[in-house]
């Protein structure tokens, strides 16, 4: 079931001429004709290095930034017009989990307020009381609930992190974006978030747009990957298919520049397909 359809976006921005001197502003395109399909219960990683477009087109498909042209269907409707009302619901069904955990958390709250914001924004209920709900949502992502009452600075950023991703859940998207969500994170809590999210998404069966630079990331939590590279996708497909047969040069590039420990034991994992064990 395709949950989030997107057609052609573009996405221009004006930029001014440098002051003091004659030269007109001008348009840069970010997002050139970006088309991709996101079904139920599966993650499609956005992959290219910093200033692909990558980050823009989530943002896009989320309704966070308007299009330039081009369209965006969730659940068949389409939302790139939507305004008042009816984009409110679109915020409730589309939520977001951004890079930087404590740049999006309000330091002066409580995460009982924090994880239950979503909700007051969309004038939901919320059976058996606030207390309760923010406890609930806090044992979803493994977090102490009796730790609802403090605040976001006596958290580390994997735990942060969690309370990002609490709050995007609480109000049941059908789409979580995740932008960069483990980027700032150390590898090892990166791994205890991918488990999360695919622990949640096996649950809820949320699709999940998944932004990211770290090919390694990727290749643990995606379902199909489209590659981005100068605002465009230059290849997209299951994520076997891109990572063991990559058809683009700039996706081969991509891939070449993964740190491996060692790359003659990659080389027999893809042979063996993973079943390597490591030298004596």
């Amino acid at each position: 079931m395709t949950l989030l359809r997107a057609r052609n976006l573009v996405k221009e921005f004006d930029v001014a001429g440098t002051a003091g001197l004659v030269k007109p502003a001008r348009r840069f395109t970010a997002v050139d004709h970006v088309s991709f399909e996101l079904h139920a219960g599966q993650t499609l990683a956005l992959v290219g290095e910093s200033g692909s477009g990558k980050s823009t087109t989530a943002r896009l498909a989320a309704r966070l930034v308007d299009v330039t042209s081009g369209t965006v269907h969730l659940d068949g409707q389409d939302i790139t017009a939507l305004q008042g009302g009816d984009l409110l619901e679109v915020r409730r069904q589309v939520q977001m989990v951004f890079q930087d955990p404590f740049s999006s958390l309000n330091p002066r709250h409580t995460v009982e307020r924090i994880v239950t914001a979503p909700l007051r924004y969309q004038k939901r209920p919320v059976p058996g009381g606030v207390r309760t709900v923010a406890r609930s949502l806090m044992e979803r992502v493994s977090l102490n609930p009796d730790h609802s009452d403090r605040y976001p600075a006596q958290f580390s950023g994997g735990q942060a992190q969690r309370i990002g991703i609490a709050r995007a859940l609480a109000v049941g998207p059908r789409v979580l974006v995740c932008d960069e969500a483990v980027s700032a994170l150390d590898v090892s809590v990166q791994a205890q978030i991918i488990n999360l999210l695919r622990g949640l998404q096996a649950e809820e069966g949320f699709g999940c747009l998944f932004i990211a630079h770290d090919l390694a990331v990727v290749r643990q939590i995606a379902t199909n990957v489209a590659v981005m590279t100068g605002g465009q996708v230059v290849e997209s497909g299951s994520r076997d298919a891109v990572f063991d047969s990559p058809q683009h040069e700039y996706t081969r590039r991509l891939l070449a520049a993964v740190p491996r420990i060692r790359p003659e034991w990659e080389a027999a994992r893809l042979r063996n397909a993973g079943r390597v064990r490591e030298p004596q």
